[in-house]
This record gives structure tokens, sequence and C-alpha cells, in this order.
């Protein structure tokens, strides 16, 4: 199960992301981001809550990213150590940017 919460403000949207992000839910995540990058030159997404992310995951964060590239930045905020693994193996603390 994941729960999305976006909070718009100006051009900067935060996308809060609490439960599993996995082959199940990633679908649904990517939906909901399609329409909303439209206009956004800061993407932040808030991981306190996250509990777990799969490869299906980390492909729409990469997306994302890709898409931010173009239009403005993309970063990752409070993530928690069992994610942040997950980002460190995979090799994505490389290629995303974390504050």
């Amino acid at each position: 199960m994941l729960n999305i919460n976006k909070n718009a403000n100006a051009n900067e949207l935060k996308v809060v992301l609490e439960g599993r992000l996995d082959t199940t839910t990633a679908p649904t995540l990517e939906a909901d981001l399609k329409g909303s990058l439209d206009g956004v030159t800061k993407l932040i997404f808030d991981l306190e809550k996250l509990e777990y992310i799969s490869s299906a995951g980390l492909r729409v964060l990469l997306s994302s990213q890709k898409i931010m590239n173009k239009q403005g930045a993309m970063v990752i905020t409070n993530t928690s150590e069992a994610v942040k693994e997950i980002f460190d193996v995979t090799g994505f603390s490389d290629i995303l940017s974390f504050e």
C-alpha cells in the first residue's frame, strides 16, 4: 500500500510517500506524477515514511529525474536507513540528489 500526498507551492511540488513503492504501487505514482509536473521547477520527494522501494519504484524516480533535468531540479529528502541502503546498493545514490 502506498499513500501519495502532494503539496504544490508556486513552481515547487512536494510529494510525500508513505508505505511501499513496489511493482503494485509504482504505476499509480507514475500516473499521478504525469499530469503534475507541468511548470514545476523543483520536485521534492519526502521519503520519511517510505518503508520499501523496489526496482519499479526506482524506475519511477529515475524517469521523474529525467523530466526534471529538463525543467529544473529534483531532490529526495528524509530517506530512512532501509531505503537509503537500497539507493546505495543499486547505485542510485550517485544518480539522484539527496538533502
